[in-house]
């Protein structure tokens, strides 16, 4: 077989199948092929602490950054900032002055994101209360400089990032060194002198003060007079395809029934493509309002333009914004907007404003915070708030909620880790705007409280008391009632990865789960990966290929030795209800779910409501992330409300006619897998047994099992460039020719239709060249072929490709492509398929003969984190490829590797606030009693920022004479009843079941005669016999479903009825 050559003539097989005479074939059986890795060389840390490249950049010989980003390292935070970005943040110098808790919290988030530098800044020594904040310390740090003590581990997190430390008293001229500064802990008159000095430097330094203090937090941004943002919100600019526009003044423009137009009023757009008005293609911005979903008006006079004929892409130009921020000398006095975070609390912000002034009032007279319990320390606060807000004369607010500033001055001392990592979270993406000009930043006072987390009995001086221990910061805001209670606690959490090791930091702090009593049960069934390091800071590059959930919880055991944590590596899923058995799921008292995927959380939420369990939720996407409280019989559950299925391109639009990048994306993945994976495998299989794969094929004699032979006798004799980009295209075009028409006479080649070019190849086109190399390369890995060195060398591939011979194809009358958007299937059934099928077999079989005795070849699974395994470099390829074909912009191969590997774009800051959120809600789960009102749902956008919060849904109530249930209700009945007494049992309830099942097995059903014959049996025998299953012995009832009506014969929607029979 000519195909079992050299990869020379591997390289024929991107092309038709004539070699030059003389050519000759190897024998013998080949070998598994291990395709050559691409060279990559990566930066060092330098060890005198010298500069040197970022993160993940590589250098040449004299130490410059001559290579690009480490996508397989940063491809997940690639895929929200962008190159550019990344490498803005890769020169970048910061300042965090003030290493408690929040502190540190900011710099593990910029050592995440791969800054140039992180000083770190600390005149205090570590105390017992910021064991309960910063995940850094240790008991044994107590007394050491704070800075000093954290700077190790911060390392760990990143080795490519200089951490330095200061000691002593910061001056201005220190912040002369950095593009933006943070402070934690710092009195309001030094800030405002930095801030005073970093506001008027050329260029200005970008000066953010937060700081929290129970469960009160505040943010300042001042990035100088004139602030640019690059890019507003992150997202991609909008696209429309163009079905008509009118030559009016304004002319109106019209998009295809089938999509969707994005924009708003105001935006700019530019024109492209289209034919007739081709005045409009001058790459000029224009305005456009009344946008609608399939309209827009055009500011424009187009009556003198070409008449409109076909095509047209719009697509929207995002414009910079430049901001003009105040400096805190001013903004104390003439805040502006507040940005709200909750609108239930719409007038909370002016008083925060004001109480954290009062607060460092406070601290500057008497030198302390306000002691927990003190009455009269909350009288001196509130003083100085009322005497703050009297001298704001017309400004000055009219009420002030004291019981709300008791409260606030209690816990004024406390830095709480979930208040830390939702700022720690903020403050750290603030400072990436501040570096890169990436997303809208925060302008310019946040204040936010969660006072509902406290607990719901009032608490008493003696609960609020010091007890000597690492969780009196915590004990101070909560009291020690509600801290036993988090110890106590039995905590199932579900996933390790990012959310997951921010979860385990978070309780360790805690003290959830740190007692005797407690317990925490971790599960994760996934390794560590290189990607992982950029969000999942639990992990270093060590730990490359160990099981998460194991090494997630030593580390989580170090911050906290007190932690009674067990780490198992299983899928929470129905074929693991062995392990996590019903005495598993009785036993606590809440999961916290951290997955990545939709099915997992919706089986977790059933266990759930099943268990009558409360459950923590959350998710993140890039700078988004949303939180849900799950409570029994109080809200809604997970699964309550769902998003709207993800739209997907007919089979057909995919296939023939594409129209946009991510078709030609999906369609590439798809051919990587059928010619890579599942066509060898399929060589295989016929290999093993010919006989009987032919015999099984010639029965079936479909047109499945004819493009099933097809395929398997394109593996075996290939030719790729010119079959998928010339003669492919040439066939479509000559079955459906640029001037066709539908049966109604409308143009076939219509929008959103493209009509297709074919491709001429070129060694000269770097794109051609890189395909063919991708291709052969793995092609010849699956046929075992040795790799020879030369594949590298431009001119030796150019030179070999020459050398193929490539005739003339020759289009065929007769060929059916499909063309309904519905149809499922791309195989064209034929009269004829029984004898194409002989046929194919035949040669199939004469394939076979001339292969060598043995022959296997090696299916290739699509693996997208090894950069260099080519995988995605044919993926782009194939994609771009397509593209040319159809006039689509192309895609380089890191956003084809977020499409086509569906990375979820993600940064460590977003989760970080998740997790924070959720944990403030977990204080109030496990403190008990709190009402609906208390609980908040959040969704929020740091891009934006934008930060929703709202109470969650109660769960639909069901109602039928005088009971009522909800879907957290389950009917139990103990006793081991026939299916008789069962009815009966429901009859008495005035309810009349005609169909009962267990699982997708129906045990009863009243139209059915022979069903009556069970009556009289026992219920679990009837799904012993029917279902052919036995309940398992960890099991001690049945879970069976009721379809009822009442006595009218409406239907009446009844709960889950569980027997109780053993």
């Amino acid at each position: 077989m000519r195909c079992l050559g050299a990869l020379s003539r591997a390289l024929l097989h991107m092309f038709p199948r004539k070699r030059p005479a003389g050519a000759e074939v190897e024998e013998g059986v080949p070998r598994e092929a291990v395709v050559p890795k691409k060279l990559k060389v990566e930066c060092e840390v330098a060890a005198d602490g010298n500069h040197r490249p970022p993160h993940g950049m590589a250098c040449d010989s004299n130490g410059s950054n001559g290579a690009d980003i480490d996508e397989d390292l940063h491809s997940r935070q690639l895929a929200v900032y962008g190159r550019e970005t990344m490498r803005r943040l890769f020169a970048s110098s910061v300042l965090i002055s003030g290493l408690n808790g929040l502190g540190a919290e900011i710099a593990k988030n910029l050592a995440l994101a791969a800054v140039k530098s992180i000083t770190l800044h600390d005149e205090g020594t570590v105390g017992l209360w910021d064991l309960s904040s910063n995940f850094f310390f240790s008991e044994e740090d107590i007394g050491k400089n704070r800075a000093v003590a954290c700077i190790k581990k911060m390392q760990e997190l990143n080795n490519a990032v200089m951490i330095s430390t200061l000691t002593g008293e910061l001056t201005k001229e220190h912040l002369s060194d950095f593009q933006a500064v943070v402070f934690t802990d710092i009195s309001l008159d030094k800030a405002v002198e930095f801030d005073d000095y970093c506001h008027n430097q050329h260029p200005p330094i970008s000066f953010i003060k937060s700081e929290v203090g129970g469960l009160f937090g505040s943010v300042f941004c001042d990035f100088g007079p004139e602030f640019t943002v690059i890019d507003v919100d992150g997202e991609e600019p909008h696209t429309g395809i163009i079905a008509s526009i009118s030559n009016d003044n304004p002319a109106l423009v019209f998009g295809i029934d089938d999509e969707r137009f994005e924009f708003q009023d105001g935006d700019l757009v530019v024109f492209s493509e289209v034919q007739g008005m081709t005045e409009l293609n001058d790459g000029k911005p224009r305005k456009i309002k009344n946008a609608r979903a399939q309209s827009l008006i055009l500011e424009e006079d187009t009556s003198h333009f070409g008449v409109y004929k076909k095509g047209g892409m719009v697509t929207q130009v995002k414009q910079p914004k430049v901001l003009q921020f105040k400096p805190l000398r001013d903004a104390l006095r003439d805040p502006g907007e507040f940005l709200l975070s909750d609108f239930s609390k719409f007038d909370r912000p002016p008083l925060l404003h004001l109480a954290f002034q009062a607060l460092d009032k406070f601290k500057h007279e008497l030198g302390r915070f306000p002691i927990a319990g003190s009455e009269e320390d909350v009288r001196r606060l509130i003083a100085f708030a009322i005497s703050i807000n009297e001298s704001l004369g017309d400004g000055k607010l009219e009420e002030i909620n004291q019981k709300l500033l008791c409260h606030f001055a209690n816990g004024s001392r406390a830095v709480l880790n979930p208040m830390a990592a939702l700022f720690g979270g903020i403050v750290g993406q603030e400072v990436v705007k501040a570096c890169t000009g990436k997303f809208h930043p925060l302008f310019q006072f946040f204040y936010f409280d969660s006072v509902e987390s406290l607990p719901v009995e009032p608490l008493e001086p003696d609960d609020v008391k010091s007890l000597n221990c690492r969780y009196d910061a915590q004990i101070s805001v909560f009291g020690s009632k509600l801290q036993k209670k988090l110890e106590e606690a039995k905590v199932f959490l579900v996933g390790s990865g990012a959310l997951g090791c921010e979860f385990l930091k978070n309780l360790a702090l805690m003290g959830v789960s740190c007692s005797r009593k407690g317990k925490l049960t971790i599960t994760d069934d996934d390794v560590i990966e290189k990607s992982n390091l950029s969000r999942q800071f639990l992990f270093h590059d060590w730990n490359i290929g160990q099981a998460k959930s194991t090494v997630a919880a030593s580390a989580a055991h170090s911050i906290n030795p007190s932690l009674h944590i067990e780490a198992l590596q299983n899928r929470a899923c129905p074929e693991t209800e062995n392990i996590f058995d019903d005495a598993f799921w009785e036993s606590l008292n809440i999961v916290i779910n951290a997955l990545d995927n939709v099915t997992a959380r919706l089986y977790i939420d059933g266990r759930c409501l099943y268990f009558q369990k409360p459950l923590l939720e959350s998710g993140t996407l890039g700078a988004k992330c949303n939180t849900q409280v799950v409570i029994p019989h109080l809200t809604e559950n997970y699964g309550a409300s769902r998003d709207p299925p993800e739209k997907q391109a007919p089979m057909c639009t995919v296939h023939s006619f594409p129209h946009n990048i991510d078709h030609c994306l999906t369609w590439a993945r798809s051919e990587f897998e059928g010619l890579l994976e599942k066509t060898p495998s399929e060589v295989n299989t016929f290999l093993s047994n010919p006989s009987e794969y032919t015999s099984a094929l010639k029965n079936a004699g479909d047109a499945q099992a004819r493009d099933l032979l097809e395929r398997v006798l394109e593996c075996l004799d290939m030719e790729w460039f010119e079959d998928y980009f010339a003669n492919r295209v040439k066939q479509l075009t000559f079955t459906f020719p640029e001037d066709s028409a539908t049966s109604t006479g409308a143009p076939f080649w219509s929008a959103p239709k493209r009509f297709p070019h074919p491709l001429q190849f070129s060694t000269s086109d770097p794109g051609h060249l890189n395909f063919v190399i991708a291709a052969s390369l793995l092609r010849a890995q699956t046929f075992g072929m040795s790799i020879p060195d030369w594949i590298r060398c431009p001119l030796k591939l150019a030179d070999a490709i020459n050398k193929v011979s490539v005739p003339d194809f020759q289009s065929k009358k007769g060929v059916k492509i499909v063309t309904d958007e519905k149809a499922t299937s791309l195989s064209a059934a034929s009269i004829d398929d029984a004898v194409v099928i002989s046929e194919l077999i035949t040669k199939l079989e004469g394939c076979a003969k001339k292969l060598p005795a043995g022959f296997r070849m090696y299916p290739i699974q699509f693996e997208k984190d090894d950069d260099t395994n080519y995988h995605m470099d044919l993926i782009a390829g194939l994609a771009n490829m397509r593209a040319r074909n159809y006039g689509i912009g192309e895609v380089d191969k890191l956003n084809a590797k977020i499409k086509v590997g569906r990375i979820i774009p993600a940064i460590a800051t977003s989760t970080a606030m998740a997790t924070g959120l959720v944990c403030l809600e977990l204080y109030k789960v496990l403190d008990g009693g709190h009402k609906l009102e208390d609980y908040r749902n959040t969704f929020a956008n740091l891009a934006l920022p934008l930060f929703s919060m709202a109470e969650p849904v109660a769960p639909k109530l069901n109602k039928h004479q005088d009971m009522s249930w909800t879907i957290w209700d389950r009917w139990i009945i103990k006793g081991d009843l026939t299916l008789r007494e069962l009815l009966q049992w429901l009859k008495n309830k005035g309810i009349n079941a005609y169909s009962i099942s267990y699982g997708s097995s129906l045990l009863y059903n009243s139209m059915l005669p022979r069903h009556r014959d069970r009556m009289d049996k026992k219920v679990v025998d009837v799904a012993r016999d029917v279902a052919r299953v036995e309940v398992p012995p960890y099991r001690r009832h049945l879970d069976i479903v009721a379809a009822c009506e009442n006595d009218e014969g409406a239907d009446v929607d009844i709960p889950l009825i569980s027997i109780y029979f053993r």
